[in-house]
């Protein structure tokens, strides 16, 4: 143990040592003049490196500079640096004293940023003030001054905090006038001009009740609540007259500086109000043009409602329902919940029904889909799914989500299987406790038109549902083989149709798929004939016919009856201007043949401007005498 104690002190001497050779080599910083009027962009290569020049230490005392971080690397080949002092730094000093040699100019020297907080005619008053404190002092400590006021005149870049963002637009708006309100609000002191606040009923009655002294201004009524109502009907017609002026009338000009400066708090405890969704509201005071941002709408939102904001509300709402994706789209279901906004819950809802398979399924953000919503959806007349069996799928998978909450990607299905597997057999999923809370989600999947003994097997492996329900769907299913295809235990057309469905996009022209069920063979096709106009029809087809894969006709069943009466139905959604549409059949009734013209259904013609359109064919065998 000493020997090692002795190895580890004599190392660690070793390479002080070495540092303190390798470091007395390098030339330090150049000691700049400290009266020098451009001291802060004779220091900025310095301040660049991440440590403070000397002279710098001298500024930190009167401008508190901000926090600066010592670089780890630079450049393109990841050089090293020594993180202890900017001596250290080799290629950084000498840049820096290249950066000092070359001298300033005048477009230089009016470039305002972070690192130069005040103007250089600020900096030499500084200067200048701080010698004479010197001089009078002799010696005895002196508080030197600082320069705040002049601070707030600066415009502040974007990299700002969000209050100094507002400042900065609030001045360009009014043209520097003097801002007259100072609200306290999110730990920030918001400056304000009082004519804007009328917008906002929460900040209006604020300002209602803060201005002292409040009747003598405009009325002389003897009840206060009178008075306070006359106030601010007064006030609000004076400020909406001021912005239509311009500030052109001399006389609102002088009634608005009559008007104390007042500083008034607001309170809020809503967790979805933050400090730049806050600034951002405040910011549309001043704008007669709501403007609102995609990525931060639920913020606004928040804030609009907590303000009282009625048009910034509602142009968050228009922003949301014209942006729903499936980032958002349950984010925005849930606010649409909160804030009692039928519109955006019906676009939402409207949305799912359409992309819960195509876009939804394939993503994470299935997982905040709630229970109540996808059991809505589920059971909606307007869901599109290319079959029965893709419902399944995305269902236990939004289960496995619930159930593993730190997955961070979408499972693929054979993930989901082993999960559910692997779970205790004493009995099925959906019989424990933990699973019967989703029992209605599966109740409203129509499990009958899941047909593949291999989907069906899976089902069994994984002993995810009840016995007795895939004990009923393997009878419904052997029932209508023996009989032809009779769906005899499933009469309510709206409810048990069994769905398939295609996407068209852009191309190709012609899109077409083969569907089986019970021994019989559709061909649903899809045709484009110009720009906007759409066909959409089925065909029964032969069992021999080429264009059956050998596959399928090698493991499917296939019926020989010439006949097959078939309830069916076709429609086409799309989205145009931002509205759902819907083309449809209605429910038909017909007997398909193998020949023509019986073997083709009724045309579905559509003209759709845009894409994509989401096409579902659905069908149900009734009972049959022969």
């Amino acid at each position: 143990m000493a020997q090692h104690r002795d190895v580890r002190a004599s190392a660690g001497t070793r390479n002080s040592l070495d540092l303190v050779q390798l470091t007395n080599l390098i030339p330090e910083a150049p000691a700049l003049d400290t009266k020098s009027a451009n001291l802060y962009l004779l220091s900025a290569p310095f301040v660049a490196l991440g440590g403070l020049s000397p002279s710098e230490k001298v500024i930190a005392k009167v401008v508190p500079l901000n926090q600066r971080y010592f670089r780890k690397q630079a450049g393109l080949t990841n050089r090293w640096q020594f993180p202890y002092s900017l001596s250290c730094d080799l290629l950084g000093i000498a840049q820096a004293n290249k950066a000092v040699r070359v001298g300033l100019n005048e477009t230089l020297m009016r470039i305002m940023s972070a690192d130069t907080p005040v103007s250089l005619k600020a900096e030499r008053d500084l200067w200048k003030e701080i010698a004479d404190l010197q001089k009078e002092s002799k010696g005895l400590s002196v508080q030197l001054p600082t320069i705040k006021p002049k601070l707030r005149q600066r415009i502040f870049s974007d990299q700002g905090t969000p209050h100094e963002m507002l400042f900065s637009y609030t001045q360009k708006v009014t043209e520097g006038t003097e801002p007259d309100v100072t609200l306290e609000c999110l730990g920030f002191q918001w400056e304000l001009h009082r004519m804007y606040l009328f917008k906002s009923l929460v900040l209006a009655d604020l300002l209602a009740s803060a201005v002292p002294n409040r009747a003598m201004y405009y009325t002389d009524n003897k009840s206060e609540k009178g008075m306070k109502r006359t106030w601010k009907s007064l006030e609000t017609r004076c400020y909406k007259q001021c912005l239509l002026a311009g500030w052109k009338d001399k006389k609102l000009c002088e009634k608005k500086q009559k008007m104390p400066k007042v500083t008034i708090v607001l309170d809020i405890n809503d967790p979805d109000v933050t400090r730049f969704a806050f600034a951002v509201a405040l910011k549309n005071l001043y704008n007669s043009e709501m403007e609102v941002n995609e990525e931060d709408v639920l913020g606004i939102l928040a804030t609009a409602s907590v303000l009282q904001f009625p048009r910034l509300f509602q142009k968050c709402v228009q922003v949301m329902r014209s942006s729903i994706c499936p980032a958002n789209v349950c984010s925005y279901y849930s606010a649409g919940c909160k804030y009692k906004q039928p519109s955006l819950i019906t676009e939402c809802e409207r949305w799912i029904e359409v992309n819960l398979v195509t876009q939804l399924g394939s993503q994470i953000h299935l997982r905040k889909l709630p229970l109540e919503l996808l059991q809505k959806v589920l059971r909606s007349p307007r869901l599109f799914t290319f079959s029965e069996f893709h419902l399944l799928r995305i269902t236990l998978c939004w289960v496995f989500l619930q159930q593993n909450p730190k997955v961070q990607i979408i499972p693929s299905y054979d993930t989901v299987l082993t999960y559910f597997s692997s779970l205790p057999k004493v009995c099925s999923f959906l019989e424990k406790e933990i699973g019967q809370q989703y029992i209605a989600i599966f109740q409203s999947l129509r499990l009958h038109g899941i047909t593949s003994s291999k989907h069906l097997e899976e089902l069994w492996q994984i002993n995810f549902l009840p016995l007795p329900w895939l004990t009923r769907i393997l009878s419904d299913h052997y029932y209508a083989l023996e009989n032809g295809g009779d769906m005899a235990f499933q009469r309510d057309f709206n409810t048990q149709a069994v769905r398939f469905g295609l996407v068209l996009t852009q191309e190709p022209r012609y899109h077409a798929e083969i569907i089986s069920i019970y021994g019989f063979f559709f061909e649903v096709k899809a045709v484009r004939h110009e720009t906007s106009a759409y066909s959409f029809y089925m065909q029964r087809v032969k069992h021999a016919d080429p264009i059956i894969s050998f596959f399928t006709a090698e493991r499917s069943p296939v019926s020989l009856k010439q006949e097959r009466e078939v309830k069916y139905e076709i429609k086409a959604q799309c989205q145009i201007d931002g509205k759902w549409l819907e083309f449809t059949t209605d429910r038909l009734t017909q007997k398909f043949g193998v020949k023509k013209p019986s073997c083709k259904s009724k045309v579905l013609k559509a003209s759709v401007p845009s894409v994509p359109i989401y096409v579902t064919f659905s069908l149900l065998f009734p009972s049959s005498l022969g």
